[in-house]
């Protein structure tokens, strides 16, 4: 199943995808929270009630009038892996880590699949990165690996587009992470029984103006889904609506010779096998209104 969180008037609500077209499962059943972490967190089974509304004669939307939200609109928090395929971390000139390389990422820099892609106006080293985003369904601490994917509810398209010459500012990489319009997160979620266990196995590509510029599959991450979640659940709970995303493969823009960065009307897709294709129109930031 597939859900959509997408914008209307004031609020965001939860759509379910039907073909080309969006069931609005908040108007089918109001009792459910709009928001896709508080729904999350409420409980509800979102499965169930999405079932229902497909076998239901509610109002179909078509996808292409919607504008979609980020998939979680505000998560709590997002924990993204650095260095988490081999190949990447080889062609950043560093070996296998021998813990995962965490960094986060604030709501404020998530943009949805219709939102373009900003490349801001204090560098011109914009870079793209392929990942596969976790989207977590049940709270947990101390989660053991065994048990883990039962914590997950689904997965999504995540492009962590990076400024590179700000995240090499500084150890840590979050302000390189971090800028306004540079967390795309979308067009939808897949719930977890759609996908092999942990999204294994499946191929994941970028391609910048439509050459591929990355190309690999999700069963080289040097940490798996289960793995992950274990590793982090013994620092932290994680809670529902919480997005963990996986890390890139080799072939980003900065280690290429030439580099190759983004610019303004690029377009950059990132394609998951069984989850999605995710669309970013590249554009440069615009000067403040005075």
């Amino acid at each position: 199943m597939k859900f959509v969180s997408f914008r209307s008037a004031a609020t965001t609500r939860i759509g379910v995808l039907d073909g080309d077209a969006v069931i609005d499962l908040n108007a089918v059943r109001p009792d459910i929270p709009a928001d896709l972490t508080e729904a999350l967190a409420s409980g509800a089974d979102l499965v169930a009630a999405g079932e229902a509304a497909l076998a239901s004669d509610a109002p179909r939307i078509a996808a292409s009038g919607l504008k979609l939200a980020p998939v979680v609109p505000r998560p709590g928090k997002i924990v993204c892996l650095g260095l988490n395929y081999f190949d990447h971390a080889k062609e950043g000139g560093r070996e296998k880590p021998d813990y995962p390389w965490f960094f986060l990422r604030g709501a404020t820099s998530l943009i949805a699949a219709d939102e373009p892609g900003i490349r801001p106006r204090v560098s011109e080293k914009l870079d793209y990165e392929a990942e596969l985003a976790v989207v977590i369904g049940r709270s947990g601490r101390h989660v053991p690996v065994e048990r883990a994917l039962e914590h997950v509810f689904g997965y999504a398209c995540f492009n962590d587009i990076s400024v590179r010459d700000y995240q090499k500012r500084t150890p840590q990489w979050t302000i390189g992470k971090n800028f306004d319009g540079t967390g795309a997160f979308g067009p939808h979620l897949v719930t977890a029984d759609e996908v092999p266990p942990g999204a294994a196995g499946l191929r994941i590509q970028c391609r910048l103006n439509g050459e591929v510029m990355q190309d690999a599959n999700t069963a080289s991450m040097i940490w798996g889904v289960a793995e992950t979640i274990a590793i982090l659940t013994e620092c932290l709970t994680l809670e529902p609506g919480d997005v963990i995303v996986m890390g890139t493969p080799a072939g980003v823009g900065f280690a290429r010779n030439p580099p190759v960065w983004m610019r303004d009307g690029d377009r950059v897709e990132v394609e998951i096998d069984g989850i999605g294709l995710l669309a970013t129109a590249i554009r440069d930031e615009q000067e403040p209104a005075r």
